[in-house]
């Protein structure tokens, strides 16, 4: 895969067609990474629309030096960014959707499972927003630590710091969270 260039390069060329890819692939993930900094989804998708109308105006900032993921990135932590430096955020945390389950040891698991997830999500939201970014970038959306590097401008050294920092804070509060609920 190309990460995006040949459907960026196509856009270029004037296929509307391969814009639409673009958003398609890339709308959602674009979405969840800047909710990592302001914590609303709307504010997310106002941002991330934001994030691609640049990619309209300005089509010939990017150039192919990265993966389109981490420039798409790279300009929606710019806006968020902004977006925090602008307004006083409050903190809202969406209800996950109900599972329509009916066998009771299935229900069971699943109330676990989600409790878990809840868990993890708590811990990472109460991360630093540039230690909630790199775990993001790195293990939700998959990036290296030299794309991760690129798109928060920070060196690969810095990203291995702020994951290390992550994963023992991270590891103290589920290691809590866990002993208040026995």
């Amino acid at each position: 895969m190309d990460n995006g260039a040949s459907s960026y390069r196509r856009y270029l060329e004037g296929d509307q067609d391969a814009f639409d890819e673009i958003m398609k692939d890339y709308f959602d993930r674009v979405i969840f990474f800047i909710n990592r900094y302001v914590n609303d989804v709307n504010v997310a998708e106002d941002l991330a629309i934001d994030v691609f109308a640049d990619l309209i105006i300005h089509r010939n900032r990017y150039n192919f030096s990265v993966s389109l993921n981490t420039y798409l990135c790279m300009l929606g932590r710019s806006r968020a960014l902004n977006y925090l430096r602008r307004k006083k955020l409050i903190r809202v945390t969406a209800l996950d959707d109900a599972c329509d389950i009916h066998d009771s040891e299935a229900l069971e698991e699943q109330v676990i499972k989600d409790e878990r997830s809840k868990m993890l999500h708590k811990a990472i939201s109460e991360l630093p927003s540039d230690m909630k970014a790199a775990v993001h970038l790195t293990y939700f959306e998959g990036m290296s630590y030299k794309e991760c590097a690129f798109a928060m401008k920070k060196t690969v050294k810095q990203i291995d710091n702020l994951l290390f920092r992550a994963k023992k804070e991270l590891g103290k509060f589920l290691s809590e969270g866990w002993s208040d609920e026995i």
